[in-house]
């Protein structure tokens, strides 16, 4: 038997697979989440942004990979996910809803698919991954900065560091063998070592960058709600079975 917790769990940790694509971040932990109604007939979930003109292509693919993550929980039933407070809200939720796709959606003013859009994003975010992970072995003394193109992900010590590059890896189709170099770039090219200072220092602007843009959507979305830290308020009136 399938309890309310348990469904309002399955439903939030498939909403924590979803990922801002700038600000690579869960849109759970960003507050993003609006509200979650679980039913008889499905969930519906209502979605919100820090500002009613944040761009459409990145709205439109957070709409659809949360729809796709609910889909993939069993049993759920009918998926419906809304965008609110949006002013492409109408368009999007309207897309959705007829299944046309982000091109189908918004027709001549989608320039590029979303499939390059999210790569271009996960390429930012696994330099970004390896520039956290290189600062942290630098750090601890035991690695200099000319001998960091020999650093494998077997020297990596374990921890959330790691595993988020490994996942970043994945995302881009490299290899996550523990002999695998870790300053490579998003073709798994090894980087010279003449390069690689100028590498992380490029890699550290990235970092610097997703960092300070999600401090200030942060900062947008508590001045335009309030309750940005707040959990998601969710309502499941689902029978019992």
């Amino acid at each position: 038997m399938t309890t309310a917790v348990s469904v309002e769990a399955e439903v939030l940790a498939a909403l924590a697979t979803v990922l801002d694509p700038e600000l690579d971040q869960p849109v759970t932990e960003l507050g993003f989440v609006r509200s979650v109604t679980i039913d008889d007939a499905g969930v519906e979930v209502h979605l919100r942004l820090p500002t009613s003109f944040c761009a459409p292509n990145f709205a439109f693919l957070m709409v659809s990979d949360a729809h796709d993550a609910l889909a993939a929980v069993p049993g759920l039933g009918r998926i419906r996910v809304f965008l609110d407070d949006h002013h492409d809200s109408d368009k999007i939720n309207s897309g959705m809803a007829a299944g046309a796709g982000y091109v189908g959606t918004f027709g001549a003013e989608a320039q590029d698919s979303l499939d390059e859009l999210r790569r271009t994003f996960q390429r930012k975010a696994h330099l970004a991954a390896v520039e956290r992970c290189c600062r942290s072995v630098l750090a601890g003394g035991a690695w200099t900065l000319e001998e960091l193109p020999l650093l494998e992900l077997f020297d990596l010590p374990e921890g959330p560091l790691k595993s988020a590059l490994l996942r970043r890896r994945e995302a881009v189709g490299l290899p996550t063998t523990s002999h695998s170099r870790v300053l490579v770039d998003h073709d798994g090219t090894a980087v010279a070592k003449a390069d690689s200072a100028l590498w992380l220092r490029l890699a550290a602007a990235t970092r610097v960058s997703i960092e300070g843009n999600a401090h200030f959507c942060r900062g947008l979305l508590a001045t335009r709600y309030g309750d940005a830290d707040a959990d998601p308020v969710i309502t499941n009136t689902r029978s019992r079975s």
